[in-house]
Protein backbone atom coordinates (compact mmCIF):
# COMPACT_ATOMS: atom_id res chain seq x y z
CA UNK A 1 0.00 0.00 0.00
CA UNK A 2 1.31 2.76 -1.16
CA UNK A 3 1.42 6.17 1.44
CA UNK A 4 1.65 9.96 0.06
CA UNK A 5 5.28 10.19 1.11
CA UNK A 6 5.97 7.31 -1.16
CA UNK A 7 4.42 8.41 -4.58
CA UNK A 8 4.77 5.85 -7.51
CA UNK A 9 5.42 7.79 -9.98
CA UNK A 10 7.86 10.94 -10.69
CA UNK A 11 11.79 11.45 -10.20
CA UNK A 12 13.28 11.44 -6.85
CA UNK A 13 14.79 14.95 -7.76
CA UNK A 14 13.51 17.33 -9.60
CA UNK A 15 15.15 16.69 -13.61
CA UNK A 16 16.71 19.79 -14.81
CA UNK A 17 15.61 21.62 -18.06
CA UNK A 18 17.93 20.53 -21.03
CA UNK A 19 18.22 16.83 -19.18
CA UNK A 20 18.81 13.84 -21.35
CA UNK A 21 16.44 11.20 -21.00
CA UNK A 22 16.44 8.27 -18.93
CA UNK A 23 17.68 6.09 -21.18
CA UNK A 24 20.14 7.98 -22.14
CA UNK A 25 21.29 8.61 -18.90
CA UNK A 26 21.28 5.14 -17.47
CA UNK A 27 23.24 3.98 -20.24
CA UNK A 28 25.80 6.81 -20.04
CA UNK A 29 26.35 5.85 -16.04
CA UNK A 30 26.49 1.70 -17.02
CA UNK A 31 29.39 2.49 -19.00
CA UNK A 32 31.16 4.69 -16.40
CA UNK A 33 30.79 2.38 -14.53
CA UNK A 34 31.88 -0.71 -16.25
CA UNK A 35 34.69 1.38 -17.22
CA UNK A 36 35.34 1.54 -13.68
CA UNK A 37 35.42 -1.96 -12.64
CA UNK A 38 37.35 -2.95 -15.64
CA UNK A 39 40.21 -0.84 -14.56
CA UNK A 40 39.84 -1.68 -10.64
CA UNK A 41 40.07 -5.04 -11.36
CA UNK A 42 42.74 -5.23 -14.40
CA UNK A 43 45.93 -5.31 -11.94
CA UNK A 44 44.30 -8.75 -9.98
CA UNK A 45 43.11 -10.23 -13.55
CA UNK A 46 46.80 -10.51 -14.36
CA UNK A 47 48.13 -11.02 -10.97
CA UNK A 48 50.36 -13.96 -11.84
CA UNK A 49 52.26 -11.57 -14.92
CA UNK A 50 52.43 -8.62 -12.54
CA UNK A 51 54.00 -10.99 -9.62
CA UNK A 52 56.80 -11.84 -11.91
CA UNK A 53 57.71 -8.63 -13.23
CA UNK A 54 58.19 -7.46 -9.45
CA UNK A 55 59.40 -10.71 -7.76
CA UNK A 56 56.55 -10.89 -5.23
CA UNK A 57 53.72 -13.52 -4.63
CA UNK A 58 50.72 -12.95 -6.38
CA UNK A 59 49.07 -13.48 -3.22
CA UNK A 60 49.95 -9.79 -2.68
CA UNK A 61 46.48 -9.60 -4.79
CA UNK A 62 44.51 -9.23 -1.78
CA UNK A 63 46.61 -6.32 -0.53
CA UNK A 64 46.42 -4.34 -3.30
CA UNK A 65 42.44 -4.58 -3.70
CA UNK A 66 42.13 -3.95 -0.14
CA UNK A 67 44.55 -0.74 -0.85
CA UNK A 68 41.63 -0.04 -3.97
CA UNK A 69 38.58 -0.14 -1.59
CA UNK A 70 40.04 2.18 0.84
CA UNK A 71 41.19 5.32 -1.59
CA UNK A 72 36.94 4.29 -2.39
CA UNK A 73 36.39 4.73 1.03
CA UNK A 74 38.27 7.84 1.34
CA UNK A 75 36.95 8.98 -2.26
CA UNK A 76 32.96 8.14 -1.16
CA UNK A 77 33.52 10.39 1.56
CA UNK A 78 34.77 13.77 0.04
CA UNK A 79 32.10 12.56 -3.20
CA UNK A 80 28.97 14.54 -1.85
CA UNK A 81 30.78 18.54 -1.66
CA UNK A 82 32.70 17.51 -4.90
CA UNK A 83 29.51 16.51 -6.91
CA UNK A 84 28.47 20.45 -5.88
CA UNK A 85 31.73 21.71 -7.41
CA UNK A 86 32.22 20.08 -10.66
CA UNK A 87 28.92 18.41 -11.35
CA UNK A 88 28.10 15.08 -11.36
CA UNK A 89 29.11 13.70 -15.07
CA UNK A 90 32.05 16.00 -15.15
CA UNK A 91 33.51 13.78 -11.56
CA UNK A 92 32.41 11.13 -13.66
CA UNK A 93 35.05 12.02 -16.43
CA UNK A 94 37.44 13.21 -13.86
CA UNK A 95 37.38 9.90 -12.27
CA UNK A 96 38.01 8.02 -15.64
CA UNK A 97 40.67 10.02 -16.02
CA UNK A 98 42.52 9.31 -12.65
CA UNK A 99 41.75 5.46 -13.38
CA UNK A 100 43.61 5.67 -16.66
CA UNK A 101 46.28 7.94 -14.99
CA UNK A 102 46.57 5.18 -12.22
CA UNK A 103 46.95 2.33 -14.62
CA UNK A 104 49.73 4.38 -16.36
CA UNK A 105 51.75 4.30 -13.51
CA UNK A 106 50.91 0.83 -12.31
CA UNK A 107 52.84 -0.11 -15.68
CA UNK A 108 55.98 0.24 -13.14
CA UNK A 109 57.44 -2.68 -11.92
CA UNK A 110 57.86 -1.68 -8.27
CA UNK A 111 55.92 -2.56 -5.48
CA UNK A 112 55.93 0.89 -3.33
CA UNK A 113 54.13 2.52 -7.41
CA UNK A 114 51.76 -0.47 -7.75
CA UNK A 115 50.10 0.26 -4.04
CA UNK A 116 50.50 3.98 -5.03
CA UNK A 117 48.57 3.13 -7.95
CA UNK A 118 46.22 1.18 -6.40
CA UNK A 119 45.61 4.05 -4.01
CA UNK A 120 44.88 6.32 -7.10
CA UNK A 121 42.82 3.47 -8.62
CA UNK A 122 40.37 3.44 -5.53
CA UNK A 123 40.22 7.67 -5.56
CA UNK A 124 38.89 7.13 -9.25
CA UNK A 125 36.79 4.42 -8.53
CA UNK A 126 35.40 5.76 -5.71
CA UNK A 127 33.17 8.73 -6.90
CA UNK A 128 31.25 6.54 -9.44
CA UNK A 129 28.56 5.54 -7.48
CA UNK A 130 27.37 8.65 -5.89
CA UNK A 131 27.89 10.52 -9.20
CA UNK A 132 25.45 7.94 -10.78
CA UNK A 133 22.78 8.09 -8.17
CA UNK A 134 22.92 11.70 -8.29
CA UNK A 135 21.76 11.66 -12.25
CA UNK A 136 20.01 8.75 -12.23
CA UNK A 137 18.06 10.20 -9.03
CA UNK A 138 16.38 12.97 -11.15
CA UNK A 139 15.84 11.24 -14.21
CA UNK A 140 14.23 8.20 -13.17
CA UNK A 141 10.10 7.88 -12.04
CA UNK A 142 10.18 6.41 -8.65
CA UNK A 143 8.31 3.32 -9.68
CA UNK A 144 10.80 2.10 -11.74
CA UNK A 145 13.85 3.61 -9.25
CA UNK A 146 15.07 -0.37 -8.31
CA UNK A 147 15.31 -1.79 -11.83
CA UNK A 148 16.95 1.16 -13.11
CA UNK A 149 19.59 1.55 -10.52
CA UNK A 150 20.18 -2.50 -10.73
CA UNK A 151 20.64 -2.09 -14.39
CA UNK A 152 23.27 0.33 -14.22
CA UNK A 153 25.11 -1.79 -11.46
CA UNK A 154 25.00 -4.46 -13.79
CA UNK A 155 28.52 -2.66 -14.99
CA UNK A 156 30.16 -3.96 -11.61
CA UNK A 157 30.33 -7.46 -13.05
CA UNK A 158 30.46 -6.75 -16.45
CA UNK A 159 33.49 -5.21 -15.88
CA UNK A 160 34.73 -7.56 -13.47
CA UNK A 161 33.76 -9.97 -16.30
CA UNK A 162 35.85 -7.81 -19.01
CA UNK A 163 38.72 -7.81 -17.04
CA UNK A 164 38.96 -11.91 -16.46
CA UNK A 165 38.62 -11.60 -20.45
CA UNK A 166 40.37 -8.52 -22.59
CA UNK A 167 43.09 -7.85 -20.22
CA UNK A 168 44.45 -11.26 -20.10
CA UNK A 169 43.88 -11.86 -23.78
CA UNK A 170 45.83 -8.70 -24.37
CA UNK A 171 48.63 -9.77 -21.90
CA UNK A 172 48.95 -12.63 -23.89
CA UNK A 173 49.51 -11.29 -27.01
CA UNK A 174 51.29 -7.94 -25.72
CA UNK A 175 52.38 -8.40 -22.40
CA UNK A 176 51.10 -7.29 -18.91
CA UNK A 177 51.91 -3.13 -19.91
CA UNK A 178 50.48 -2.81 -22.82
CA UNK A 179 47.19 -4.44 -21.82
CA UNK A 180 47.48 -1.91 -18.96
CA UNK A 181 47.65 0.78 -21.27
CA UNK A 182 45.15 -0.65 -23.40
CA UNK A 183 42.53 -0.38 -20.54
CA UNK A 184 43.54 3.32 -19.66
CA UNK A 185 42.92 4.14 -23.23
CA UNK A 186 38.93 2.87 -22.85
CA UNK A 187 38.76 4.89 -19.50
CA UNK A 188 39.84 7.75 -21.60
CA UNK A 189 38.23 7.38 -24.26
CA UNK A 190 34.63 7.12 -22.21
CA UNK A 191 35.08 10.44 -20.79
CA UNK A 192 35.15 11.57 -23.79
CA UNK A 193 32.20 9.73 -25.18
CA UNK A 194 29.82 11.12 -22.41
CA UNK A 195 31.50 14.89 -23.10
CA UNK A 196 28.38 15.87 -25.51
CA UNK A 197 25.78 14.74 -22.40
CA UNK A 198 27.54 17.41 -19.63
CA UNK A 199 25.61 20.19 -20.51
CA UNK A 200 22.00 18.83 -20.18
CA UNK A 201 23.57 16.73 -16.98
CA UNK A 202 25.54 18.75 -15.15
CA UNK A 203 22.80 22.13 -14.53
CA UNK A 204 23.10 21.98 -10.85
CA UNK A 205 27.08 22.37 -10.22
CA UNK A 206 28.38 25.40 -9.02
CA UNK A 207 31.57 26.67 -9.92
CA UNK A 208 31.96 28.65 -7.47
CA UNK A 209 31.50 26.11 -4.89
CA UNK A 210 34.72 25.10 -2.61
CA UNK A 211 35.37 21.87 -0.74
CA UNK A 212 35.78 22.86 2.81
CA UNK A 213 37.05 20.39 5.38
CA UNK A 214 33.73 21.08 7.30
CA UNK A 215 31.78 19.45 4.01
CA UNK A 216 33.92 16.78 3.62
CA UNK A 217 32.02 14.33 6.12
CA UNK A 218 28.61 15.92 4.99
CA UNK A 219 27.60 12.82 2.96
CA UNK A 220 28.07 10.65 6.50
CA UNK A 221 26.45 13.31 8.66
CA UNK A 222 23.78 12.83 6.68
CA UNK A 223 23.22 9.16 6.94
CA UNK A 224 24.37 9.52 10.42
CA UNK A 225 21.06 12.00 11.18
CA UNK A 226 18.55 9.58 9.33
CA UNK A 227 17.42 6.53 11.26
CA UNK A 228 16.42 4.73 7.94
CA UNK A 229 20.22 5.83 6.07
CA UNK A 230 21.74 4.78 8.80
CA UNK A 231 20.10 1.01 9.14
CA UNK A 232 21.18 0.55 5.35
CA UNK A 233 24.87 1.79 5.41
CA UNK A 234 25.04 -0.64 8.40
CA UNK A 235 23.74 -3.60 6.58
CA UNK A 236 25.62 -2.95 3.47
CA UNK A 237 28.98 -3.26 5.53
CA UNK A 238 27.73 -7.08 6.06
CA UNK A 239 26.60 -7.41 2.64
CA UNK A 240 29.84 -5.99 0.69
CA UNK A 241 32.02 -7.67 3.29
CA UNK A 242 30.10 -11.37 1.67
CA UNK A 243 30.11 -9.78 -1.45
CA UNK A 244 34.27 -9.67 -1.72
CA UNK A 245 34.87 -13.24 0.28
CA UNK A 246 32.45 -14.85 -2.34
CA UNK A 247 34.59 -13.50 -4.94
CA UNK A 248 38.06 -13.40 -2.96
CA UNK A 249 37.99 -17.06 -1.99
CA UNK A 250 35.64 -19.04 -3.79
CA UNK A 251 38.11 -20.07 -6.82
CA UNK A 252 40.76 -20.92 -3.41
CA UNK A 253 37.70 -23.05 -2.19
CA UNK A 254 37.04 -24.73 -4.78
CA UNK A 255 40.71 -25.90 -5.67
CA UNK A 256 42.53 -26.24 -2.18
CA UNK A 257 39.20 -27.82 -0.53
CA UNK A 258 37.27 -29.45 -3.29
CA UNK A 259 40.15 -30.61 -5.28
CA UNK A 260 39.16 -29.07 -8.18
CA UNK A 261 41.17 -27.81 -11.20
CA UNK A 262 41.92 -23.51 -12.13
CA UNK A 263 39.44 -24.17 -14.98
CA UNK A 264 36.56 -25.80 -12.86
CA UNK A 265 37.34 -23.71 -10.08
CA UNK A 266 36.99 -20.52 -12.17
CA UNK A 267 33.45 -21.97 -14.06
CA UNK A 268 32.40 -21.45 -10.06
CA UNK A 269 33.79 -17.53 -10.07
CA UNK A 270 31.51 -17.11 -13.29
CA UNK A 271 28.82 -18.83 -12.23
CA UNK A 272 28.80 -16.77 -9.32
CA UNK A 273 29.62 -13.60 -11.29
CA UNK A 274 26.57 -14.61 -13.98
CA UNK A 275 24.20 -14.60 -10.86
CA UNK A 276 25.07 -11.30 -9.82
CA UNK A 277 24.32 -9.93 -12.54
CA UNK A 278 20.87 -11.77 -13.43
CA UNK A 279 20.32 -11.08 -9.48
CA UNK A 280 20.90 -7.15 -9.79
CA UNK A 281 18.24 -7.12 -12.74
CA UNK A 282 15.97 -9.35 -10.78
CA UNK A 283 15.78 -8.22 -7.67
CA UNK A 284 15.50 -4.53 -9.28
CA UNK A 285 11.98 -5.77 -10.56
CA UNK A 286 11.13 -7.90 -7.59
CA UNK A 287 11.55 -4.75 -5.35
CA UNK A 288 10.06 -2.54 -7.81
CA UNK A 289 6.68 -4.72 -8.64
CA UNK A 290 5.47 -4.94 -5.13
CA UNK A 291 7.58 -6.32 -2.85
CA UNK A 292 9.15 -2.92 -1.65
CA UNK A 293 13.29 -2.40 -1.09
CA UNK A 294 13.25 -2.59 2.71
CA UNK A 295 11.76 -6.35 2.40
CA UNK A 296 14.02 -7.52 -0.68
CA UNK A 297 16.94 -6.56 0.92
CA UNK A 298 16.21 -8.32 4.00
CA UNK A 299 14.86 -11.38 2.10
CA UNK A 300 18.39 -11.31 0.40
CA UNK A 301 20.19 -11.53 3.97
CA UNK A 302 18.12 -14.65 4.51
CA UNK A 303 19.06 -15.78 1.32
CA UNK A 304 22.70 -15.04 1.58
CA UNK A 305 22.74 -16.93 4.86
CA UNK A 306 21.64 -20.11 3.27
CA UNK A 307 23.65 -19.96 0.53
CA UNK A 308 26.19 -19.77 3.28
CA UNK A 309 25.02 -22.43 4.75
CA UNK A 310 25.44 -24.74 1.56
CA UNK A 311 28.95 -23.39 0.81
CA UNK A 312 29.93 -24.42 4.35
CA UNK A 313 28.48 -27.80 3.82
CA UNK A 314 30.61 -28.72 0.34
CA UNK A 315 32.56 -31.79 0.54
CA UNK A 316 34.42 -33.30 -2.65
CA UNK A 317 31.30 -36.01 -2.96
CA UNK A 318 28.98 -33.07 -4.08
CA UNK A 319 28.05 -33.29 -7.50
CA UNK A 320 29.74 -30.22 -9.86
CA UNK A 321 26.26 -29.03 -10.63
CA UNK A 322 25.21 -28.66 -6.86
CA UNK A 323 28.46 -26.28 -5.99
CA UNK A 324 27.77 -24.61 -9.42
CA UNK A 325 24.12 -24.11 -8.50
CA UNK A 326 25.22 -22.87 -4.67
CA UNK A 327 27.92 -20.53 -6.52
CA UNK A 328 25.18 -19.08 -8.70
CA UNK A 329 22.99 -18.78 -5.31
CA UNK A 330 25.53 -16.82 -3.75
CA UNK A 331 26.36 -14.22 -6.66
CA UNK A 332 22.92 -13.84 -6.66
CA UNK A 333 22.65 -12.73 -3.35
CA UNK A 334 26.23 -11.51 -2.00
CA UNK A 335 26.80 -9.62 -5.75
CA UNK A 336 23.12 -8.94 -6.47
CA UNK A 337 21.73 -6.55 -3.43
CA UNK A 338 23.71 -3.31 -4.81
CA UNK A 339 20.80 -1.54 -7.29
CA UNK A 340 18.00 -2.03 -4.73
CA UNK A 341 20.05 -0.61 -1.82
CA UNK A 342 21.65 2.50 -3.86
CA UNK A 343 17.77 3.05 -5.10
CA UNK A 344 16.57 3.28 -1.67
CA UNK A 345 19.71 5.09 -0.29
CA UNK A 346 18.13 7.36 -3.15
CA UNK A 347 14.74 7.13 -2.06
CA UNK A 348 15.31 8.14 1.45
CA UNK A 349 17.71 11.04 0.76
CA UNK A 350 16.51 14.57 0.89
CA UNK A 351 15.84 16.34 -3.14
CA UNK A 352 18.83 17.29 -4.48
CA UNK A 353 21.02 15.04 -1.65
CA UNK A 354 21.01 11.61 -3.62
CA UNK A 355 24.41 11.62 -4.46
CA UNK A 356 25.47 12.54 -0.65
CA UNK A 357 23.77 10.49 0.87
CA UNK A 358 25.19 7.61 -1.76
CA UNK A 359 28.25 8.50 -0.86
CA UNK A 360 28.13 8.47 2.60
CA UNK A 361 26.60 5.11 2.93
CA UNK A 362 29.42 4.15 0.37
CA UNK A 363 32.08 4.71 3.29
CA UNK A 364 30.54 2.55 5.23
CA UNK A 365 29.72 -0.28 2.20
CA UNK A 366 33.65 -0.06 1.30
CA UNK A 367 34.64 0.19 5.30
CA UNK A 368 32.93 -3.71 4.86
CA UNK A 369 34.63 -4.14 1.80
CA UNK A 370 37.94 -3.34 3.29
CA UNK A 371 38.09 -5.28 6.48
CA UNK A 372 35.58 -8.53 5.85
CA UNK A 373 38.34 -10.24 3.31
CA UNK A 374 41.53 -9.87 6.28
CA UNK A 375 39.06 -11.22 8.90
CA UNK A 376 38.30 -13.97 6.73
CA UNK A 377 41.66 -14.76 5.95
CA UNK A 378 42.53 -14.66 9.69
CA UNK A 379 39.54 -16.80 10.48
CA UNK A 380 40.77 -19.75 8.09
CA UNK A 381 44.37 -19.44 8.84
CA UNK A 382 43.01 -20.03 12.54
CA UNK A 383 40.09 -22.95 11.86
CA UNK A 384 41.76 -24.02 8.27
CA UNK A 385 38.13 -24.57 7.04
CA UNK A 386 36.42 -22.87 4.49
CA UNK A 387 33.30 -24.59 5.61
CA UNK A 388 33.67 -22.75 9.13
CA UNK A 389 34.33 -19.65 7.37
CA UNK A 390 31.46 -19.29 5.10
CA UNK A 391 28.87 -20.93 8.18
CA UNK A 392 30.66 -17.89 10.35
CA UNK A 393 29.42 -15.16 6.96
CA UNK A 394 25.89 -16.48 7.08
CA UNK A 395 25.66 -16.26 10.96
CA UNK A 396 26.42 -12.42 10.32
CA UNK A 397 24.32 -12.01 7.71
CA UNK A 398 21.11 -13.84 9.35
CA UNK A 399 22.04 -11.40 12.69
CA UNK A 400 22.33 -8.50 10.57
CA UNK A 401 18.67 -9.17 8.66
CA UNK A 402 17.10 -9.96 12.09
CA UNK A 403 18.58 -6.53 13.54
CA UNK A 404 17.34 -4.80 11.03
CA UNK A 405 14.27 -6.21 10.91
CA UNK A 406 13.50 -5.38 13.91
CA UNK A 407 14.82 -1.74 13.59
CA UNK A 408 12.44 -1.44 10.89
CA UNK A 409 9.44 -2.81 12.30
CA UNK A 410 9.80 -0.94 15.07
CA UNK A 411 10.07 2.31 13.28
CA UNK A 412 7.06 2.11 11.23
CA UNK A 413 5.36 0.92 14.06
CA UNK A 414 6.30 4.34 15.36
CA UNK A 415 4.50 5.70 12.22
Amino acid sequence: MQTAREPTRGPVDPALPGMPGPTITLAATTAVQVMAALAALSVPAIAPAVAAATGEPASLVGAYVSLVYMGSAFAALVSGSLLAQFGALRLSQLALMLCALALALGTSASVAVLALSAVMLGLGYGPITPASSHLLARSTPLHRLAFTFSVKQTGVPAGVALAGVLVPAITVWLGWKPALGAVAALCLGCAAAVQPLRGGLDHDHDPAARTRTAGLLSGVRLVLASPPLRSMAALSFVYAGLQNCTSGFIVAYLVEALGYGWVGAGVGLTAANLGGVAGRVAWGVVSDRGLGARRTLLGLGGLMAVACALAAAFSRQWPAWGVYATGALLGATAIGWNGVFLAEVARRAPAGKAGAATGGSLFVTFVGSVTWPPAFGLLLSVMRSYGICFAVCGALCAGAVTLAGFGWRAATARG
